[in-house]
């Protein structure tokens, strides 16, 4: 099974039986609110709001959404507003996470307090699925919103979160690339010597339930000509769903000049603690928060 597009993706969670519950943290923000409401009409999540919750029925009573006011969570601050997000998951009252207006690091702090939080040993990371017009196919970028500079340990476990994901939505075995400038294994390029390591450790079952291959560049990832043209034979080439960025920077930047010049569409989340976090930036318009709770919505066990 793939999705073709993010409208595949919304059909597939609205026919599920068991509609998702999303917490959110510090809920007193128009545009969130918007979105997690817009998501709730079309039968994709269920809300749960937690922060000021003067602030909350103010923004509902504007935006003239119908809302039983007593199942707000109300909170005192920021802090408290996360700690209590953290613990109706953990109480599962919830099945996943949006971020409100409140700060990034004041959500995860709570989301990886050692006692009380949501790591599950695993590294948490970001995936964003774009949708492309000049692909056939929803492609994932990791990991271009969390860790910085990973080393081949953390990208194999990066792989596994995407690869997660995909399971989730329905995949059986998606196929990733893990992404260089060039296809041979140099020793004076890292991102191509973390690669090689990669690949072997999918051909020898340590990464499971996938297809790694790399070293591989952009142009033969997406397109099967070029690969031809060079010798290059893969089931990756220009089928990939997943691609692995060598650091958070080309991570970024390749999303985002995905959205800008190639009219990509975007739904991001942070993920590899026990549930999705979805964590779109201050700019994030309110169609990329929605798809956003669509992808976490899906990628819920």
């Amino acid at each position: 099974m793939e999705l073709k597009n993010f409208q595949e993706l919304i059909a597939k969670v609205q026919n599920s039986d068991n509609k998702k519950r999303v917490a959110v943290a510090a809920a007193h923000d128009e545009h969130t609110l918007e979105a997690v409401f817009r998501a709730s009409n079309d039968k994709l999540v269920t809300p749960v709001l937690i922060g000021d919750k003067v602030k909350i029925t103010e923004i509902l009573h504007k935006l003239s959404i119908q809302f039983d006011e007593d199942k707000i969570v109300n909170t005192e601050n920021d802090t408290e507003a996360a700690e209590k997000t953290v613990e109706l998951i953990n109480e599962g009252k919830a099945d996943f996470i949006m971020k409100g207006k409140l700060q990034t690091a004041d959500l995860l702090k709570a989301v990886v307090n050692k006692e009380k939080g949501l790591r599950t040993g695993n590294v948490m990371s970001h995936v964003a699925i774009l949708e492309i017009p000049a692909y056939h196919k929803l492609i994932a970028v990791t990991d271009g919103g969390m860790m910085m500079y990973p080393n081949a340990e953390e990208k194999k476990q990066i792989i596994e979160n995407a690869v997660n994901v995909f399971l989730n939505m329905g995949y059986e075995c998606p196929k990733v690339a893990v992404l260089a400038a060039v296809e041979t294994v140099n020793p004076k390029m890292p991102e191509a010597v973390d690669a090689d390591i990669l690949k072997k450790m999918n051909e020898n079952g340590e990464i499971k339930n996938c297809i790694v291959e790399g070293p591989i560049s952009v142009d033969l990832t997406f397109n099967r000509e070029s690969a031809k043209i060079k010798g290059y034979e893969s089931p990756v080439t220009g089928e990939a769903d997943i691609l692995i960025a060598p650091n958070i920077t080309t991570g970024n930047i390749m999303s985002k000049a995905l959205l800008e010049f190639a009219g990509g569409t975007m739904a991001g989340m942070i993920v590899g603690a026990k549930v999705p976090v979805v964590l779109t930036s201050r700019g994030a318009t309110s169609e990329e928060k929605y798809l956003s709770l669509v992808l976490s919505a899906s990628a819920v066990k």
